[in-house]
């Protein structure tokens, strides 16, 4: 049903120049569903993601968050940054690279955009950044400087950063990409528990293991298209289309090392 719906992708395209990154994305996503975009690299995954919240606006085509047409006025012009920022603090974005302020103690990283954003007051934001940091298991370092945590510290920071603006989409780019192997596994059972809570996300992951526990779907990009999509697990199980069997048995002679 069209009520269920909270992402609508219609057709989204991305240009440089002559160089088509996008080339007619379209899929949906319902509340509380979770969809993981895999594929190579270069294949549009991480672009899709960006212009989801108009980080990198798309060239061609147009997203909806609960009907709303992010990015564009009722006349088709493109909004402004500040126009845009009410409809990006609906959608909460966390990156491979941390992007946490580096002169902010890890509260003050986590309460400034509830303040600037939602008007909460500094009492107000100081309470909820609390909360999320006992949430991502950092209650005990909210005084601490960026600088002075592991990477996969910094990346819980930037996950308890994004559910401060009390987002109705989240958005992971890739979120254990930047770390170190020992590191990913307390992000991923971070983002794990988040979607144990019925939150809605897009996840560009390459790993696949965790696309098939924690995606209800997976859509299979290549080319700056989508190849194939659906169930994860009977995406993963039983590819139909030849590049993706391609690219997973490949990904499976990687982890065997043979390849």
């Amino acid at each position: 049903m069209a009520a269920d719906i909270l992402l609508d992708v219609v057709n989204l395209g991305k240009s440089y120049g002559d160089f088509a990154v996008l080339k007619g994305v379209s899929f949906s996503l319902r509340r509380g569903e979770r969809v993981a975009l895999i594929g190579p690299s270069g294949s549009g995954k991480s672009t899709c993601l960006r212009a989801i919240n108009y980080l990198d606006p798309p060239t061609q085509g147009e997203v909806r968050l609960d009907g709303q047409v992010i990015g564009r006025r009722s006349d088709g012009r493109r909004m402004s940054d500040l126009e845009l920022a009410p409809q990006r603090a609906e959608i909460g974005m966390v990156f491979q690279h941390f992007h946490l302020w580096p002169h902010l103690c890890v509260r003050s990283n986590v309460a400034l955009q509830p303040r600037k954003v939602r008007g909460l007051s500094h009492d107000e934001a100081a309470k909820l950044a609390d909360e999320l940091l006992a949430k991502v298991q950092l209650g005990h370092k909210a005084d601490e400087m960026p600088h002075r945590l592991s990477g996969g510290q910094q990346q819980r920071v930037a996950i308890a950063r994004a559910l401060a603006q009390q987002p109705k989409l989240l958005l992971f780019d890739e979120p254990t990409s930047a770390l170190d192997p020992e590191l990913v596994g307390e992000v991923l059972t971070v983002i794990k528990e988040l979607a144990g809570e019925g939150r809605a996300m897009v996840l560009v992951t390459h790993e696949i293991a965790f696309a098939r526990e924690v995606a209800d779907r997976i859509i299979f990009m290549d080319g700056g298209r989508i190849v194939e999509e659906g169930p994860a697990q009977s995406v993963l199980d039983d590819p139909q289309a030849p590049r993706l069997k391609q690219f997973l048995t490949s990904l499976a002679q990687r982890e065997r090392g043979d390849g």
